[in-house]
């Protein structure tokens, strides 16, 4: 299925091969949708990388988290409309899109090493619909068969971050991703929902994409793997959980009137559904932190 296109902001992507470059990372990087942490605050061991040109179109960034803790630490991320490769040794598995929020205790020294692929930009490399790994992880051999057995061995066996960037390009350049322009157009409706607070309705995305509302909704299940209507919500929520990290006083009313909630109860109830406590709860233990 292509979908045809006349927004000006969806207009297709050059995709002629180009060079890779050498990647420089990001320590500590700000992030988006990692709870319980002020907007001032990072997570130590934490890098970024971008991906090489040929491959940005399908892998928004590599990245690593290295701990060497001596009391157990949890950590908790809302979800992303995106599927992971997750690395750590003697782990390596395709993760797709969660609906649930992340939560994992993190013990001892360890470390994981990961691909975030774009929305969308999971399904030139498989050939099922992105909604077949929602909420589901799979052995690294399952989805690309038994050459990618091992993976972890000997891409973690390195320690120098590019080497093991570089180690991971290939191996996504071996499975031979075809351009697909359909991978484009999600990725910019699925940026400009990201950055529209008033888009709040599956309805109004489709009038401003040009596109019927099945049509859409047919297009993130095949690419995305979730709705359209789940992708709004969500970043409605990271947007919630943003604001309320960075301001002093929230006004509730208002904060659920800008991201789209007819009210204020309708607001609470999501918030705590998927993050596990009411807004004000969530902001007192952001207080109480030391």
């Amino acid at each position: 299925m292509v979908v045809a296109h006349k927004e000006a902001g969806l207009n297709k992507r050059d995709t002629s091969p180009r060079k890779p470059e050498p990647q420089l990372g990001v320590l500590n990087p700000p992030l988006r949708g990692v709870l319980h942490i002020r907007p001032e605050e990072a997570v130590p061991g934490h890098w970024r990388y971008p991906a090489s040109p040929d491959l940005a179109p399908y892998v928004e960034w590599f990245w690593t988290v290295e701990w060497d803790l001596h009391t157990p630490k949890k950590v908790e991320t809302l979800p992303h409309p995106s599927v992971f490769l997750l690395l750590e040794p003697g782990v390596a598995q395709i993760s797709g899109v969660s609906t649930a929020k992340f939560s994992r205790m993190l013990q001892g020294r360890s470390r994981v090493f990961g691909v975030k692929f774009r929305p969308g930009g999971f399904r030139p490399f498989v050939a099922q619909p992105v909604s077949a790994f929602t909420d589901r992880v799979f052995e690294i051999e399952e989805v690309f068969g038994a050459a990618a057995a091992g993976l972890d061995r000997r891409v973690l066996a390195h320690t120098d971050h590019q080497v093991i960037v570089a180690a991971l390009e290939s191996f996504l350049r071996e499975r031979r991703p075809l351009p697909d322009e359909n991978v484009d157009i999600v990725q910019r409706i699925v940026a400009q929902i990201a950055a529209e607070p008033a888009w709040t309705r599956v309805e109004q995305v489709a009038q401003a994409c040009e596109l019927g509302v099945r049509t859409l909704q047919r297009l993130f299940g095949e690419y995305v793997g979730v709705s359209p209507k789940w992708v709004i919500q969500r970043y409605r929520l990271h947007e919630a959980a943003a604001r309320i990290a960075a301001t002093a006083n929230p006004d509730w009313a208002d904060l659920a009137l800008s991201l789209g909630y007819a009210d204020q109860a309708h607001f609470i109830r999501d918030f705590k559904k998927l993050v596990g406590t009411s807004p004000a709860d969530y902001r007192k233990t952001l207080l109480s932190r030391p």
